[in-house]
């Protein structure tokens, strides 16, 4: 798969994700219209829908910046950074994207945004303490790699939407007591099933969520960008070496969610590796990638 093809369909992927969005929306709606006898539940949950929609598309990178307590950096703040991430967008043809400091002791790092004129980096100051500059530089042009092939689209839409979907949840959960009356009264039967249809609608959502984080960022766009990054610098084995200290490092994120982890270039809650969670990672264990840098042969 070339570069325009891949971000061809990222883009036609976040377009579907919206539709299905929308769709599910519709259909809470008309379950909760018909339980409440309300049309108007239809219309709040599409209007809901498609407002959430447009704050994901044009805002998301605001909202995980405030999510992740990042700060901005100009370039008298840190020149060594600013010169790394100036100097690989010259050579990758990027314009120079926004660059974000976590204060973190855990070393980490992601990209996001919904196009590369409107993306931001965003580094730990724990990742630029340990890195040395040969380092740094993979794990910049790793994300960059991210941003020219429109992958911090799709991801960073992702867990605007998958918020909105949690919230959805929760207010659905809690439909329960508020009509509890008109269900003790009910001799048909018909509330009692819409509401379990309900529960169990709910009782999807959390994997519903997980899935669609899963189709945000999946293993074969992270070797995709090792490798680019790879290419980029010509040195596989800066990017090794980074992945080695950034793995290596015991200390998890202080602030992190389920919805923006899969952003970052490594597990930023160091959540231990076992045979069933792997199934479900979005990123590749270290090791798997690791040992795909090192079959790349820079000529």
């Amino acid at each position: 798969m070339n570069l325009y093809s891949n971000v061809s369909k990222n883009i036609t992927k976040t377009y579907l994700l919206l539709f299905i969005f929308v769709v599910l929306f519709g259909v809470f709606g008309y379950f909760i219209s018909y339980y409440f006898k309300n049309d108007a539940f239809v219309y709040i949950a599409l209007v809901y829908a498609i407002i959430s929609s447009f704050v994901g598309y044009w805002f998301s990178d605001k909202i995980i910046l405030s999510m992740s307590n990042a700060k901005l950096v100009n370039h008298n703040d840190n020149e060594e950074l600013y010169h790394i991430v100036e100097n690989l967008c010259i050579t990758t043809g990027l314009p120079t994207p926004k660059i974000y400091i976590i204060e973190d002791q855990s070393p980490n790092a992601f990209a996001t945004g919904r196009n590369p004129k409107n993306a931001i980096i965003c580094v730990t100051s724990g990742l630029l303490q340990i890195l040395n500059k040969t380092e740094l530089e993979a794990v910049i042009a790793h994300e960059l790699s991210h941003i020219k092939n429109y992958d911090i689209l799709i991801a960073s839409l992702v867990v605007v939407l998958a918020t909105a979907i949690t919230w959805l949840s929760q207010i659905v959960l809690r439909m329960g007591n508020w009509n509890k009356s008109s269900r003790d009264d009910d001799k048909t039967g018909y509330t009692t099933l819409l509401l379990l249809i309900a529960f169990i609608a709910v009782a999807i959502l959390a994997p519903i969520v997980a899935t669609l984080i899963q189709l945000a960022i999946s293993r074969k766009r992270e070797f995709m960008a090792d490798s680019t990054a790879a290419l980029t610098t010509r040195y596989p084995e800066g990017l090794i070496s980074a992945l080695e200290k950034i793995s290596s490092n015991p200390l998890p994120m202080k602030k992190v969610n389920d919805y923006t982890r899969n952003l970052y270039i490594s597990d930023p809650a160091k959540e231990k590796v076992t045979w069933f969670n792997k199934l479900w990672l979005t990123h590749p264990p270290i090791g798997e990638r690791i040992n795909a840098l090192k079959q790349i042969d820079i000529k």
